[in-house]
């Protein structure tokens, strides 16, 4: 059955036609995210939920949710998506970072021309049939510093755009490397010492917990006399309140914002104020940036349901559909190591160790730990998935490692998972072959050769004879049919393990009347996805 997607927000048609194309069965309803009682009634239905800003999708949307894997967002801010229950019922979260970025960024710059310069104010004047040349004096951008807080993609470009200006950019980024700062020509600096130095400040951060009104009053009053500020980012990153007091009082020359922190905006601090430039949000307002957005959503989208790529996602690890080609048996025997291991384990779970050796450690890794946690929590919860099983592992206090090596052995690659309890640490291994299978290679330092099967039966035992006709004789006589097996030893006479296929799961009472014998210390029914 094709993937079914619905787009509760306005796009483009040409976005529309590009999951028709893909074969995605595709619900385009512009108007219901307006909605949200008869959004939430519908939502059960879908794959996947295309978005622009108009649809809010809250906890009571995606607890009605039970059938969807992805909501992605046609621009940069996923403010409307609560990520956290999207992560909690394992649904992928994605925006289009790269859509709007140039538009976002000439936006910024055109609203620091506005400001400098006083157009709105002017234009108004000249409208209304007045001539006051002498009341619109503006200043220079040349030579003038510019104060970018945040220097990341769109961040970035108005760097660049400003040294085009002939501007001095000093820029605070805790993530930006000295080596970008120098490759894009601009200052690397803390926010205080970028405060009293510019003259012009813009924001191109998101809103979090560390940066909201990052230019607070105590900052915004750090700044240089005379200063002009530039919000395009994200509104609740400055103390609205607090830039109109210091607007009224003529230290803040001017101020432009986009963005506000209560939108739409009917009444806030600075409107009114004189030089000061407000627009509803036009960041990402132009037809080519709108167009950008809505095929790269489409495309996003329609790659994930189709074949597993994982593009711009902000609660997951991102994988490139070629990755997903090439990985995809990998993620499957990381799933399956993950699977049998949490399987194998009674106790709470205090670490996961994981190691990736050859071919196995030049891969995504983020993306193959979050499948093998996945494994794992399963146990725990069937509905887990490659999204939530990390969120319920840190809710569990589960650290998690991974170790990288060189081919140190007879495969190419393969991956080791080790979980660790109050009581033990166990272990198991395996590789994907040429054939493209996932198999086990070792378990609890034991090798062996063994294919996943839906349905197995582990148990561990002392090297002694008869260990064979007993799992048979027992089994047969419950009826359980043994389809194949794999056997290994640590050595003659020692700890010895067998994994039998069996067409159905092994009943309760079977594995009873194995373990009445004396020959099994464990035994473990197992059950994987294979499908």
């Amino acid at each position: 059955m094709a993937p079914k997607v619905l787009i509760s927000d306005k796009l483009s048609e040409a976005a529309v036609q590009i999951f028709r194309d893909r074969g995605i069965d595709v619900d385009f309803q512009p108007d219901l995210g307006k909605d949200k009682d008869k959004l939430a009634a519908l939502i059960g239905d879908y794959d996947g939920l295309a978005i622009r800003s108009a649809t809010k999708v809250t906890q009571k949307i995606l607890d009605n949710a039970t059938n969807l894997k992805v909501i992605a967002r046609a621009g940069i801010g996923t403010d409307n998506i609560d990520k956290d229950a999207a992560s909690q019922k394992g649904v992928i979260v994605m925006n289009t970072p790269f859509g709007n970025m140039i538009t976002t960024a000439e936006h910024a710059i055109a609203m620091m021309f506005a400001v400098a310069r006083q157009i709105p104010e002017a234009s108004a004047s000249t409208h209304a049939g007045k001539w006051e040349k002498s009341k619109f004096m503006g200043v220079e951008l040349t030579n003038k510093t510019l104060g970018v807080i945040g220097a990341g993609n769109i961040g970035g470009i108005v760097c660049d755009r400003a040294r085009g200006l002939k501007m001095k950019v000093v820029a605070y980024d805790p993530f930006l490397s000295q080596e970008k700062a120098d490759k894009i020509g601009v200052e690397k600096v803390e926010l205080d010492e970028l405060l009293p130095r510019a003259d012009f400040i813009t924001l191109h951060v998101p809103l979090t917990d560390q940066t909201r009104n990052i230019l607070s009053k105590e900052n915004l009053e750090k700044t240089k006399k005379g200063v002009r500020i530039i919000n395009c980012a994200r509104g609740g990153l400055v103390d609205e309140a607090a830039l109109a007091e210091l607007l009224t009082s003529g230290h803040v020359a001017g101020a432009a914002f986009d963005v506000f922190s209560e939108e739409p905006a009917r009444t806030n601090p600075l409107f009114g104020l004189p030089n000061v430039v407000c627009t509803p949000h036009l960041g990402a307002a132009t037809s080519e940036a709108q167009e950008n957005v809505a095929l790269q959503v489409a495309e996003q989208m329609s790659n994930y349901l189709l074949d597993g790529a994982v593009e711009n996602a902000l609660n997951m690890p991102s994988m490139t559909a070629e990755e997903a080609r090439v990985m995809g048996p990998w993620v499957a025997l990381s799933g399956h190591l993950g699977g049998f291991i949490g399987q194998m384990t009674d106790e709470p779970i205090q670490a996961i160790n994981i190691l990736y050796d050859g071919v196995a450690s030049e891969m995504n890794l983020a993306a193959l730990n979050c499948s093998v946690v996945a494994g794992i929590m399963k146990k725990l919860n069937p509905d887990v998935n490659m999204v939530s099983a990390p969120v319920v592992a840190r809710e569990r206090g589960i650290q998690i490692s991974t170790t990288n090596q060189d081919k140190s052995g007879t495969f190419d690659g393969y991956i080791k998972v080790t979980v660790v309890t109050s009581k033990r640490e166990r272990s198991v291994a395996g590789t994907v072959f040429s054939d493209g299978k996932p198999r086990f290679i070792q378990i609890k330092g034991i090798n062996i050769d063994a294919e996943v099967g839906a349905h197995m039966l582990y148990t561990t035992n002392e090297d002694v004879p008869g260990i064979i006709g007993t799992l048979g004789q027992i089994l047969g006589d419950m009826g359980v049919n043994i389809a194949n097996f794999t056997l290994g030893r640590s050595e003659a006479g020692g700890e010895a393990i067998a994994l039998l296929y069996v067409d159905e799961p092994v009943p309760a009472a079977a594995r009873a009347a194995l373990a009445e014998t004396e020959f099994f210390n464990q035994i473990k029914p197992l059950q994987f996805d294979v499908s």
